[in-house]
């Protein structure tokens, strides 16, 4: 398990999951379930929209834009506005975390995954065979970033990967010498985690709900309620149910 961008890059891995619980990865997986196919992008600028339209995708506009359009068809990376929108099959989806996290990650040769909260014992059954037969995995927390645009680690993010890691060790029958230190305190985090409380109180719980968006607070907050697993397949994010992405070249780690 290693922090944002950086991180991502600096422990290669068969399988990359990426974590972004407020909202990106909690957005991707209520628009899987939609059956709304979703490519990530690293901001919402005029390349966001030229990427939009090569697609011939819907591009996600930020949360007060949306509210201020009143539209069901300009969605956000609000998820509580995608689990109404009707009539969209494909959607750009900027972030500055996860979406950019996960758009760097698909060159790496990683197997890129999304997570969160309401996805992560549906993400781990699906990783639990892969490990089994020898594969690595890195859980990839997003944070937030500061003014400076340095890192802001995100306890929601956290609490994610532990969740995904309890679950991933919960079916491969327990921790073991190849999980992490830094993997196991993700797990300790989750287990001590309380919610939905905790994440309305946590600093990005808080700054949402003070400016309007309680409600992504609590999408965000539901635990296995999904069983989609978003996976990186070319461009875009699509359920694994639904595609058979080429199976990774095993980084095998002596030692």
């Amino acid at each position: 398990m290693e922090w944002g961008p950086t991180g991502a890059a600096a422990v290669p891995a068969d399988y990359a999951v990426v974590v972004d619980v407020l909202s990106f990865t909690t957005t991707l997986s209520v628009a899987l379930e939609r059956g709304i196919e979703v490519f990530p992008f690293r901001w919402r600028d005029a390349r966001a929209a030229e990427h939009a339209m090569r697609h011939g995708a819907t591009l996600a506009v930020g949360r007060f834009e949306a509210m201020s359009r009143g539209d069901a068809r300009h969605v956000s990376l609000s998820p509580a506005s995608l689990s109404e929108v009707e009539g969209i099959q494909r959607l750009v989806l900027p972030s500055p975390n996860g979406s950019t996290i996960a758009f760097a990650l698909a060159d790496s040769g990683a197997q890129v995954v999304g997570a969160c909260l309401r996805n992560a014992g549906a993400v781990a059954r699906w990783l639990a065979p892969r490990v089994a037969d020898g594969a690595s995995v890195v859980v990839v927390p997003a944070g937030e970033r500061w003014h400076d645009d340095t890192l802001r680690p995100a306890v929601e993010d956290l609490w994610g990967a532990g969740a995904v890691l309890d679950a991933l060790l919960d079916a491969l029958g327990g921790e073991d010498e190849v999980t992490s230190p830094e993997a196991r305190m993700a797990v300790a985090a989750w287990r001590a985690a309380r919610l939905p409380d905790d994440l309305l109180r946590c600093a990005g719980g808080v700054e949402l709900t003070d400016v309007g968006f309680v409600a992504d607070v609590e999408i965000a907050a539901q635990h296995d309620v999904s069983e989609v697993v978003p996976v990186l397949v070319g461009e875009s994010f699509r359920d694994a149910t639904e595609v058979q992405p080429a199976a990774p070249k095993l980084r095998r780690v002596d030692g």
